[in-house]
């Protein structure tokens, strides 16, 4: 799904040769005739053909269904490999092959997160060549373009598209911390505030005020199929002013929540966004400064990404990098790596042991 520029495509066809999910599922008979015995065994056991067909009552839908033991991995394996070999003579369904902001930010925070939880790299390195895209292709003059196709962004992007890639850049800084990705994203809420926010009521319109004048210009907090743009501003816009100072992100946050919360509590498992929002508004996240030289910094971030800490912003910076907004901008010192562990203005002193840090970390998540 990624282009060879960078960016993801939108969208696969559900159909192919003119049948829903033909290029995915299977039958059963199909599985046991490219398979061994012993290797439809244990495949008919991992990936659910042993039960009934669970697509149109007619085909397979090969899922998870039991893990196998050690010892039948490599059946499965051989099975796997057979099965994608038979899959690539099928003809594969038709692409959508425009490239929307909104939805490669959500692409970009989940790789880059996913790639920090299992480290690899390869996925951290493929949510960058997708933001270096959008930033490359779709930010001119200031403004972010909603889509792009065959060389042309012709139109504005939405509340959406502004709101989801500072949270993709968030996600992509606890990765790979560069300073030109904290200005880009302190440039995207510049004009998310400027552009988008409803002045005198709180909360954000999905259109800009520069956009053409509409009959109904919306401005909702509920979740749908994708977050909420309301809830992933509030979100964004708090957790950017906890890492760069800047208060009037936080305000914004602030009034957002305000403007939908009489909606929040009667209805509010629609809004689960803005709710993860409020609570962090009602204590502030945590913000874990790591600084120290390449390697020794390589390895403490790797570990740290392996924590469970749901509400806290890990950033691993460099000894020497320069420029730094004061609640990243801490100072040199001889140990390999220290990290201060703040919340709000309140910082522990700075830890140089490593498992000391991972206890403190827990203790912060667990209070």
């Amino acid at each position: 799904m990624q282009s060879p520029e960078g960016g993801f495509y939108a969208s696969l066809d559900a159909d192919s040769e003119g049948e829903e999910g033909r290029f995915y599922v299977w039958d059963r008979d199909e599985v046991r005739a490219l398979l061994s015995p012993e290797e439809y065994r244990v495949a008919a056991r991992a990936w659910g053909l042993e039960g009934p067909p669970n697509f149109e009552g007619r085909h397979w839908h090969l899922y998870a269904a039991e893990k196998v033991a050690a010892a039948d991995e490599p059946l499965l394996s051989a099975a796997r490999e057979k099965l994608f070999a038979a899959r690539e003579r099928r003809l594969r369904p038709g692409r959508d092959e425009k490239v929307l902001v909104s939805w490669n930010a959500l692409a970009i925070a989940g790789m880059a997160r996913a790639g920090r939880a299992f480290g690899r790299r390869d996925w951290i390195a493929s949510a960058r060549r997708a933001l270096d895209f959008i930033r490359g292709r779709m930010w001119r003059d200031g403004r972010l373009a909603a889509a792009y196709k065959d060389g042309r962004a012709p139109l504005a992007a939405y509340l959406d598209d502004y709101a989801f890639l500072i949270e993709a850049v968030l996600e992509l800084l606890q990765a790979q911390c560069r300073p030109e990705d904290l200005e880009f994203a302190e440039a995207l809420a510049e004009v998310l505030l400027e552009q988008f926010e409803d002045r005198d009521a709180g909360g954000f319109f999905f259109t800009a005020h520069a956009h053409e004048r509409l009959l109904y210009r919306p401005k909702t907090g509920h979740d749908s199929a994708l977050p909420s743009g309301n809830g992933a501003a509030a979100l964004a816009l708090a957790r950017l002013a906890a890492i760069t100072g800047e208060q009037r992100y936080a305000r914004a946050a602030e009034r957002t929540l305000e403007a939908f919360y009489p909606s929040m509590r009667e209805q509010p498992a629609g809004f689960a966004k803005l709710l993860v929002a409020l609570s962090e508004l009602i204590e502030a996240p945590s913000v874990l400064v790591l600084r120290g030289r390449p390697g020794p910094l390589a390895e403490w971030s790797a570990e740290l990404a392996r924590e469970y800490l749901p509400d806290t912003l890990v950033l691993a910076i460099p000894e020497d990098a320069t420029g730094l907004p004061l609640p990243l901008d801490k100072p040199a010192r001889p140990e390999p790596v220290n990290g201060w562990l703040c919340r709000g203005v309140t910082c522990l002193p700075p830890i140089a042991s490593l498992a000391e840090l991972k206890l403190a970390c827990r203790r912060s998540v667990s209070a």
